[in-house]
């Protein structure tokens, strides 16, 4: 798990500046915590403001089954090499309903057979969006029973935002300086 050595910008302690009470406020509300991801962007208030309501949104305000939400949100974060990103979402994962043998697979470099066929099919998405960027012109929803509800959209959402900026990539490791964020 990533800790505050792997980050080279000072920590904004929370409390610290009154001018960032509001939207500390609104994090904990949320969150629970103001995590060490919240503690660098705070440096920018419009920043760690927008991006806390993105995330909200993201995964609080669409109609995409929580435990579908949060097995893309794994997914993502283990192809991205998120370790820190899949961690924080573990627990999330299992309230949601998700088994340790399925967060465990999402760990696998090939979707185990462990899924359902609609959790299949969103992992496959996941991959292609994540890995590929561009989903493939013979990747379709099947119809019936195992479809995919008319919330599929902001399934695709919760998964562009993660792969795109759900978390800062590993690779920065927050290397800007605080005047740049």
């Amino acid at each position: 798990m990533m800790g505050a050595d792997h980050i080279r910008v000072p920590l904004v302690q929370p409390g610290t500046r009154p001018e960032l009470a509001e939207v500390e406020s609104r994090i904990l509300a949320e969150r629970g915590r103001v995590s060490l991801l919240y503690q660098v962007l705070l440096h920018s208030e419009p920043i760690a403001s927008g991006w806390e309501r993105l995330l909200t949104a993201v995964r609080k305000q669409t109609g995409v089954p929580a435990h579908l939400r949060e097995l893309m949100i794994l997914r993502v974060a283990v192809l991205n090499g998120a370790e820190f990103e899949f961690e924080a979402h573990v627990l999330h994962a299992q309230e949601a309903g998700v088994g340790v043998n399925k967060i465990a697979a999402t760990r696998m470099v090939q979707l185990d057979p462990v899924f359902d066929p609609v959790e299949r099919l969103v992992l496959q998405l996941t991959d292609h969006m994540t890995r590929d960027v561009v989903v493939p012109e013979d990747f379709v929803w099947p119809a019936g029973e195992e479809a995919v509800s008319p919330e599929a959209p902001a399934g695709v959402g919760v998964c562009a935002w993660y792969g795109a900026g759900g978390e800062v990539p590993p690779r920065v490791r927050f290397a800007c300086l605080p005047g740049l964020l």
